[in-house]
């Protein structure tokens, strides 16, 4: 990850179970583990709901 990315307080990694390693890279759309060094693309909800 880069020096842009922000970590990620109180989140618990799914594959490895360890808490407080979790980083948002938000240019990239990436959250990466530093423990198991596992990475979750994030797809933001652009959908425009009806009214």
């Amino acid at each position: 990850m880069n020096g842009l990315a922000h970590f990620l307080d109180g989140l618990r990694c799914s594959v490895c179970g360890a808490l407080n390693v979790l980083w948002l890279d938000p240019l990239r759309g990436l959250v990466e583990c530093r423990e198991c060094g596992q990475t979750a693309l994030t797809i933001p909800d652009t959908a425009e709901e009806d009214s």
